[in-house]
């Protein structure tokens, strides 16, 4: 009898109606223009060539079906370079913006190659897109579904993580040099990396010359398909697919997800006075959301904004969705100004946008994460109300009130407690759990977590823009003197300040995202919009990883604590009832002299008690109480234990005021509270302690025999 031998594994790829399709016998071509009167394919040897090999025009009766243009070409294969080339109306007032001569990018390229070549002629030569082959092997890997509310999210640059000389990496600023750092990400304890746009974006202008200012965050979408050609170490046309490819498989197999943030908001077009690279010139109507029929709607800030409503740009925007998903294996996305996606075509905010509820509720993105910048830059701000559970939110709210907190803003404690409960004021109503929001305190957009503390107003000259750009609004502080101190007194202070925050980021409810470098001190010299440097302002400084390593083991322990306590990261809201038969509520507050909080007092002292979830939320009992004392005061205060803590035994696990080694105590093992129970807390600090309570025995449950 012959045994029947298992199939090697196949791995699910996900093909696209559109772009270009490599087939046994050559490269199908589909393109969408419902208004184009002609569509070529203009086929190029070589990356630098200025004008095509062959231009094919497309049979307008055999290779048009509806608004499709679609063609076979045989004999060509993986490399292959080409635009498209429209004809049709030239007529701005009614959206047309056809030009005959212009080389267009395939709205569905998955990859590109080179760059803008100069121009003698007018005609704008953008980078040519090429025809992948999808033959990478996976071995196997798959995503890993990490749970939301255990997610720790590292947001960083890929190019500015090892571009600096300090990294010692040979593949600089590549997706390769990633890989040669992820035992660092590792170490760390994060869970997922949200990395800072990957998808094409512009290197040069569009007559070749270098941009007057770099295009470093690469929020300029060009291709939104092909993963950033500059993060290739490899110069071949295409090899940026592989390599990216590579860097997942890598964090995948150090348990780390990978999460892209994703602009499906504008693009690198422009408004009216923009090239004509890609969308203008196949249907500029369908793809802009238009004012009085020839005007860019500005909602992005960027000069044209994507309609994404639009039936043909959803699909567009779903297929791309998919692609990275499947033939990528991404675990997320971070969506980029989200709030352009509740507006229709014409640009209104309308309640339950299709865009929205659809990527909510697609089956092939069951197990993606979804995250929305929930604002745009015409002043929606949908903090709390955008989609449904499976939506989680970038929670400004958060970052504002935890700086404002710290700071010693008058009339910050109850929103600190809130934000530290998990916002149930802006999610619990919807019913959307604590996960939903992404707790921040920095991200790549303002101050870095250094200079929060070091500058008191931004420093954005080298920006060129005569410091008219960047937030004004930083709600930071200096703490006596601007830009870095050799003062002890203000290091002191800035120090701990340094810790509360980080401490507060990653004990609250609900999911933290920690920026890169924040761990280590990184500065960018207060400059709080460094969108344009591409050099040491905004490369990762890999000395300060050994400088600062106190700092990087209290962000280790903090992280290791959070991973292992579901007492701080809960499925459902705090309610402030009892937990399971203790009696003591999930969550109480407290005065310094250990009373209940009087809310309406304006002192920025507290304690927070926080008790180990039910065994139904923690069914292996492994949930400790918590403890937390928060003194943002600038005096040293006496903190009593109030009395529900009494019969317990407690150990010190934070003093933001304490020097490494006395910071943190990884074990959970510092010094027990003075037997008065009074806690000194020093001033612009905070104490956490955990209770020494074994985990409860799992209950035994009774024989059941069932009826034969």
């Amino acid at each position: 009898m012959l045994m029947k031998q298992p199939c090697p594994e196949q791995q699910f790829a996900y093909q696209t109606p559109y772009g270009s399709t490599l087939q046994d016998t050559g490269v199908q071509f589909s393109v969408f223009s419902r208004s184009a009167t002609a569509m070529r394919l203009l086929l190029y040897n070589k990356v630098n060539d200025l004008e095509p090999s062959e231009i094919i025009e497309f049979d307008p009766i055999k290779d048009r079906r509806g608004d499709i243009w679609s063609m076979h070409v045989p004999g060509l294969a993986h490399g292959q370079l080409y635009h498209y080339q429209a004809s049709g109306p030239w007529d701005p007032e009614h959206g047309h913006r056809f030009d005959a001569t212009a080389r267009l990018i395939d709205p569905y390229a998955q990859a590109l190659a080179g760059t803008y070549l100069p121009s003698t002629d007018g005609i704008v030569r953008p980078p040519k897109c090429v025809v992948i082959e999808d033959t990478f092997d996976w071995e196997g890997d798959r995503h890993l579904r990490h749970d939301m509310s255990e997610t720790v999210i590292y947001e960083m640059h890929v190019r500015g993580f090892t571009k600096s000389r300090t990294a010692k990496v040979k593949p600089a600023g590549s997706y390769l040099g990633v890989i040669e750092k992820i035992p660092y990400l590792k170490s760390l304890g994060i869970t997922a990396v949200e990395l800072m746009p990957v998808n094409e974006f512009p290197i040069r202008d569009p007559h070749g010359k270098k941009l007057e200012r770099a295009n470093y965050w690469g929020y300029d979408p060009m291709a939104f398909f092909s993963p950033h050609r500059g993060y290739a170490h490899s110069k071949e046309p295409g090899a940026q697919v592989n390599e990216f490819k590579q860097m997942v498989k890598a964090l995948h197999a150090a348990g780390i997800e990978v999460i892209l943030d994703v602009v499906f908001n504008h693009t690198c077009e422009g408004n009216e006075q923009g090239p004509t690279l890609s969308f203008k010139g196949l249907e500029n109507q369908v793809y802009y959301i238009l004012s009085e029929g020839q005007h860019y709607s500005n909602y992005s800030g960027c000069g044209n904004t994507l309609n994404g409503n639009h039936p043909v740009v959803r699909e567009m925007i779903f297929h791309c969705l998919r692609h990275w998903v499947y033939n990528y294996h991404i675990d997320g996305f971070r969506f980029d100004l989200a709030s352009i996606l509740s507006r229709d075509t014409k640009g209104n905010l309308i309640p339950n946008p299709p865009m929205v509820e659809m990527i909510a509720e697609d089956p092939m993105l069951a197990n993606t994460k979804v995250i929305a910048e929930a604002w745009d830059a015409a002043g929606a701000y949908q903090v709390g109300s955008f989609g449904n559970h499976r939506w989680a939110e970038w929670n400004g709210r958060y970052r504002d009130d935890v700086r404002g907190f710290w700071r010693g803003d008058g009339g910050t404690l109850g929103a600190l407690a809130t934000r530290l409960a998990g916002s149930s004021d802006l999610y619990e109503h919807a019913g959307r759990p604590p996960h939903c929001s992404i707790n921040f305190i920095t991200s790549h957009d303002g101050f870095t977590m250094n200079d929060l503390v070091t500058y008191k107003e931004k420093r954005n000259l080298a920006n060129g823009e005569d410091g008219r750009d960047g937030d004004n609004h930083n709600i930071s502080d200096n703490y006596g003197e601007e830009g870095p101190s050799r003062k002890k007194g203000v290091r002191t202070i800035r120090d701990r300040q340094v810790r509360n925050m980080l401490t507060t980021l990653l004990l609250s409810q609900g999911v933290p995202m920690l920026v890169s470098g924040d761990e280590c001190r990184r500065t960018q010299k207060g400059n709080n919009n460094a969108y344009c440097q591409d050099n040491d302002i905004s490369w990762f400084d890999w000395r300060l990883v050994e400088k600062n390593t106190d700092l990087i083991r209290f962000v280790k322990s903090l992280i290791e604590f959070r991973k292992a306590q579901p007492t701080v990261r809960r499925r459902e809201f705090l309610t402030g009832r009892p937990v399971d038969g203790r009696m003591i509520p999930d969550v109480s507050w407290y005065s310094p002299a250990g009373t209940p909080l009087d809310w309406g007092q304006h002192e920025l002292a507290m304690v927070a008690y926080i008790a180990a979830p039910s065994r139904a939320d923690d069914p292996e009992g492994a949930g400790r109480d918590v403890v937390m004392m928060f003194n943002s005061t600038g005096q040293n205060r006496d903190f009593t234990l109030p009395e529900v803590e009494r019969n317990m035994k407690w150990n010190l696990f934070v003093d933001t005021a304490a020097e490494s080694p006395k910071d943190v105590y990884p074990q959970w093992d510092g010094p027990r509270p003075p037997s008065n129970r009074v806690v000194e807390v020093p001033c612009h600090s905070m104490k956490i302690y955990v209770n020494q309570i074994e985990p409860v025995a799992k209950i035994s449950q009774p024989t059941v025999t069932e009826g034969r």
